[in-house]
């Protein structure tokens, strides 16, 4: 088992053990499991890569409610979702708690949820603001289910329903970050070494202590206005990449401190829907910009509009613009030959989503392109519903760059092929 595994486990058992002992018509208890099978395969050669594979699991999930009794005044539910997953690539049986947690309405308007849960809002399609919550990118590139790009985190969520504005506040009391490529499914730029670098990675990534100052907060006030949602954000953490450098040469890596503010607007447009969503980080140890060891502090702006064309055919795009402050103090900070960042880098992607044969095939285009970074990433796939309980996937990661060291051009070396089939009783 992995880290605390065998503590979420506790968490996701407990509530079933005690669900246990009350009398059978009173626990209203709800399950739903699935069955996967899934495999990738590298599409090129990477001399820093001894396999030809990076994807090659099983898992079974149980996913599960209770309304108990005794707290039906407060419409209590007790909520969890397990997985034992077989991993093929690293040879390793693993217990995964993707939810175990406690919802209940203690007065009218409010809601609380405790425990495990994933954590999520904002407007972007893949386009994370002010979605400052974990994300497994590995998952991602490699062809897992899009459920698997959220990570689960352990919080405290709180949401209160006002006329003025309606409140959610998520305490998470241990820092959660990405599961971060380092080298040993996907291969990546090292900006360490100056070079594309797999297997040989040694990276080490220090995680902030479990101390009160170092618990993470996320707030978002959000409201209608019309037929449009305008929302705040606020965020007061950690990034959740290791974005500074504590010893180059031994490549350990921590995660600096991170405020971030935020707004978005989303609503009807031009027969469609449209959104924008905007963000200052500001990376509290480096609000200067001269420490070359530690993000910059940054603004990004994004905006979105999606259509349905009819024919079950949907069409979206997206602009972001990703600013980094300080600009100046940043490059001259850079070491001699170190690859420069722009100042101002540009991203748009195109979502193309096709159901066809009475909604049993669905095929989907994504693609984002940088012009400024002048790479690309392709991620055409295909799902049928061979019966109302068997689906199969096929799908692909394509990375384009002409630059080693941009956001995709670093994985061009990883392009890969994947299947999956999934039987849900």
């Amino acid at each position: 088992m992995e880290g605390t595994a065998l503590k979420k486990a506790l968490l996701f058992v407990l509530p079933a053990f005690l669900i246990s002992f009350w009398p059978a018509d009173a626990r209203a208890l709800t399950l739903n499991y699935f069955a996967e099978g899934a495999a990738g395969l590298r599409t090129n050669d990477d001399t820093t890569r001894k396999d030809g594979y990076n994807l090659l699991e099983g898992r079974v999930q149980v996913k599960g409610s209770h309304s108990p009794e005794a707290l039906e005044e407060w419409s209590a539910e007790v909520t969890g979702k397990a997985e034992l997953l077989a991993d093929g690539y690293d040879e390793s049986l693993r217990f995964i708690l993707r939810e175990g947690a406690l919802s209940f309405t203690p007065v009218d308007a409010v809601d609380i949820k405790a425990g495990r849960q994933v954590l999520t809002w904002g407007t972007g399609d893949y386009l994370f603001i002010n979605d400052l919550f974990p994300k497994d990118y590995i998952s991602f590139f490699t062809g897992r289910d899009d459920e698997y790009l959220k990570v689960p985190s352990d919080a405290l969520r709180v949401s209160v329903f006002a006329p003025a504005a309606s409140l959610d506040i998520a305490i998470m009391p241990v820092m959660e970050p990405n599961r971060s490529v380092t080298g040993t499914r996907l291969s990546f730029y090292d900006g360490t070494r100056g070079e594309i670098t797999g297997d040989e990675a040694n990276r080490d990534f220090e995680k902030p202590a479990e101390t009160i100052e170092n618990i993470e907060l996320a707030m978002r006030a959000y409201r209608t206005f019309g037929s449009f949602e305008g929302t705040l954000y606020y965020f007061r953490g950690f990034y959740n990449e290791p974005r500074g450098i504590t010893d180059a040469a031994a490549e350990r890596f921590f995660y600096p401190r991170l405020s971030a503010y935020g707004l978005s607007l989303r609503g009807p447009v031009l027969g469609g829907i449209g959104n924008f969503e905007a963000g200052w980080y500001d990376s509290e140890q480096d609000r200067s910009g001269r420490d070359a060891l530690v993000e910059n502090s940054s603004i990004k702006y994004l905006a979105g509009y999606s259509r349905d064309l009819g024919g079950d055919l949907t069409i979206g795009g997206q602009y972001l613009v990703e600013q980094m402050l300080n600009y100046d103090s940043y490059t001259a900070s850079l070491g001699a030959g170190e690859p420069a960042r722009d100042e101002l880098r540009h991203l748009v992607t195109l979502r193309v989503m096709k159901l066809m044969k009475a909604q049993t095939v669905e095929a989907v285009f994504f693609a984002f392109f940088s012009p400024s970074d002048r790479d690309a990433y392709l991620r055409p796939s295909v799902g049928y519903k061979i019966t109302d309980n068997l689906k199969a996937t096929v799908g692909a990661n394509i990375f384009i760059g002409t630059e080693a060291h941009t956001e995709f051009g670093q994985f061009e070396r990883n392009d890969n092929v994947y299947a999956r089939l999934r039987y849900s009783f």
